[in-house]
């Protein structure tokens, strides 16, 4: 391995070169641009041999990876924020289509108002689009993933894209220390990419053709299915990571000083290390508190949270984003995952860190000394929003 001090946008570059993605379409965007920058670079100078399409837009991007997917190819794309939602059609096509595309997406809060900071709001939208979703807290954990959803997705029982998720200048303009895997063994953990099924003029199939209603319900369902079974490769492929290159994030939720703790924070993103660092500092002062990071929010690690719900009394889910339904996403479906089983913590919500507002130390620490005094007494708001000016649902 090769150790490197590089940002989360160049831990995707990397990961995709490593990958030996073949075909590559990209469209620059704040904070994401620097990726596709960095594998401009490669290309340039000779390192990556691979198909580098530059088009006129992040639907464009997303048509030609499906597109190419369809051929045979590995394929990778970036964006962020408004890039995203401009996809979205195209997210749905290549979910619809099982084409297991990677794609790094930098958090960063939709406009109005203008705002290039980090918030998880961009992806979350995308979140009933039929692709797996993992929410990163390092750099390091950036490039592994990448090698990791490819395997993943490339199973021939699978076969869904994945975006791979890095909060806007915080992991993606900051450096850190990043080993960068020997290319051998990542081609012998990541073997080329072969369908059953591709497109071929000597072998002519239809793909994504038109479906009548009697039919176009068992599409759906098989993607829903895989999703399902995806939950138990990743697992699978985590644990050969790990054997292989030694390292282990977790699979589905990684858990921080949950067996005996009274109160748990669940959070996604890098704003998990700094919560690992409150844990030890209110341990030391006799507080048991822990931490349990969303690491893949599609599919949804039901499993993970019942078996918390089992451990603990009381949960405080972290949105860093919102849906204008019943709290954020991410405590939705703790709601739902829990909503069958006799295992019923107190659940409360905060909403926190929108438009790059930092979660710092000091708000989480405020929210794990609420969630040890809450009670059931039903006066307790189920959801509160951290920190809003001179607003009453702000958490003080």
């Amino acid at each position: 391995m090769v150790k490197a001090v590089i940002s989360g946008n160049s831990a995707s570059a990397y990961g995709a070169k490593i990958a030996k993605a073949e075909v590559i379409a990209a469209y620059p965007i704040t904070p994401q641009t620097s990726i596709i920058e960095k594998i401009a670079s490669f290309v340039a100078n000779g390192e990556f041999k691979t198909e580098f399409v530059k088009v006129e837009s992040e639907h464009s991007a997303m048509a030609a990876c499906v597109a190419a997917s369809l051929t045979g190819a590995r394929t990778y794309t970036a964006s962020s924020s408004h890039g995203l939602l401009l996809m979205h059609e195209m997210l749905i096509w290549a979910s619809g289509a099982r084409t297991p595309i990677v794609m790094s997406n930098v958090n960063r809060a939709n406009g109005p108002p203008w705002s290039v900071w980090a918030d998880q709001h961009d992806t979350m939208a995308q979140r009933d689009t039929g692709w797996m979703q993992i929410y990163c807290e390092s750099n390091q954990e950036v490039l592994d993933s990448i090698l990791m959803s490819y395997k993943i997705g490339e199973s021939p029982d699978i076969m869904i894209p994945s975006m791979i998720i890095e909060d806007a200048f915080i992991l993606s303009h900051t450096v850190e220390p990043v080993d960068i895997p020997d290319q051998d063994a990542v081609d012998d953990f990541l073997p080329p990419f072969a369908p059953e099924k591709k497109l071929d003029p000597d072998d002519p199939h239809g793909f994504g053709s038109l479906v009548m209603p009697e039919w176009y319900m068992e599409f759906r369902y098989k993607i829903a299915e895989s999703m399902d079974l995806a939950r138990d490769r990743i697992r699978e492929v985590e644990k050969d990571f790990e054997k292989r290159f030694g390292r282990s994030y977790g699979g589905l939720m990684d858990f921080y000083e949950v067996e005996d703790a009274d109160a748990v924070l669940m959070i996604g993103g890098s704003v998990a290390s700094t919560a690992k660092e409150v844990i030890d500092k209110m341990r030391k002062e006799g507080k048991k508190v822990g931490l349990a990071r969303v690491r893949y929010f599609r599919p949804f690690p039901v499993d993970e949270v019942r078996w918390l719900a089992k451990k603990v009394n009381k949960i405080g889910v972290v949105d860093r984003s919102y849906c204008f339904g019943h709290g954020g996403p991410i405590a939705a479906e703790v709601y739902g995952a829990l909503l069958p089983t006799g295992d019923r913590p107190i659940v409360k919500n905060f909403i926190a860190g929108l438009g790059g507002k930092d979660i710092t130390p000091e708000v989480l620490e405020r929210l794990f000394n609420k969630m040890l005094v809450t009670n059931e007494s039903g006066t307790e708001k189920e959801i509160e929003w951290v920190d809003v000016k001179g607003h009453s649902l702000g958490v003080e």
